[in-house]
């Protein structure tokens, strides 16, 4: 099996896609903006995926690319996919569930994949268990105040995006696929902080925020108007019509996959420790 490079190699999923093939004894190369403060098991490479013109040294030799874009815009996407299809044969793209909207990006960047001539895999993901950690302040104060409360989620634990990441990169048989990938069960929101608090031995309370006051606060943490409306539009429509539930990290891993009860045990020291950010 050829080299394999991995972008995104210092986040949430891509430090683990990363660590699972080196583990795997496979030739793995990382893509990062700051190679000296990456601490990956594996070669690291400086370069950017913004910038076309840095790819080449990360490139050379590679035979497949876990590809994860690093906005919330597809611009620059397609110079970037240009380099990336001059020396690999194969890409899987860590895209999301909401792909098949033509006004999302991640729609732009899975268009400019089946153009350029590469070999794919999507990988499209619901919610991420790991974006509660947003929560943790709030969760060591013991009151989490946040909209939509009874919306009912299927979060995944990034550990089980990686690994299909890494199962798709080493066998064959999945060219052309997109898959849909969910956590194993439904929590609503205000359920993922009661079982926050019983993982930590906190007694945490959940506060129903208005929208209103939730789009002023996520707007200036973001700094994205409209990913703000597109997250406050989405939690809401899973409150009648909750987040779908799929088997497919089951039926590719042959294991179920982890719960979100699991996902907070991975991560209790995260809502246990003290802040090193002053409470806003």
């Amino acid at each position: 099996m050829g080299k394999i490079l991995v972008t995104g190699a210092t986040g949430n999923v891509g430090r683990h896609v990363a660590s699972q093939l080196a583990e795997a004894g496979l030739d793995v190369r990382a893509l990062t903006r700051d190679p000296g403060r990456a601490t990956l098991p594996v070669q690291t490479v400086r370069g950017d995926l913004t910038a076309p013109e840095s790819l080449e040294p990360a490139l050379r030799d590679v035979e497949s690319v876990f590809l994860l874009w690093p906005s919330f815009t597809a611009d620059g996407a397609d110079e970037a996919i240009t380099a990336i299809a001059k020396h690999a044969r194969r890409v899987v793209l860590l895209s999301a569930h909401g792909a098949d909207d033509p006004g999302s990006h991640y729609h732009e960047v899975e268009r400019l994949v089946r153009r350029s001539g590469l070999g794919w895999t999507f990988l499209r993901p619901g919610g991420f268990a790991v974006n509660t950690l947003g929560w943790a302040d709030q969760v060591r104060r013991g009151v989490v105040r946040w909209p939509y409360g009874q919306a009912a989620r299927s979060l995944i634990h990034e550990k089980d995006i990686a690994a299909v990441a890494v199962h798709v990169l080493t066998s064959a048989g999945h060219n052309g696929a997109a898959y849909v990938l969910t956590g194993p069960e439904r929590l609503t929101q205000a359920e993922q902080v009661r079982v926050i608090g019983e993982v930590v031995g906190r007694e945490v309370r959940w506060e129903e925020q208005p929208p209103e006051e939730a789009r002023e606060l996520l707007t200036a943490i973001w700094g994205a108007p409209e990913f703000v409306e597109s997250a406050l539009r989405t939690w809401e429509s899973f409150v009648t019509a909750p987040e779908v539930v799929t088997d497919t990290v089951e039926r590719l891993l042959g294991r179920p996959a982890l719960t979100f009860r699991q996902w907070a045990a991975d991560h209790a020291a995260a809502f246990s420790a003290p802040s090193s950010q002053p409470s806003s």
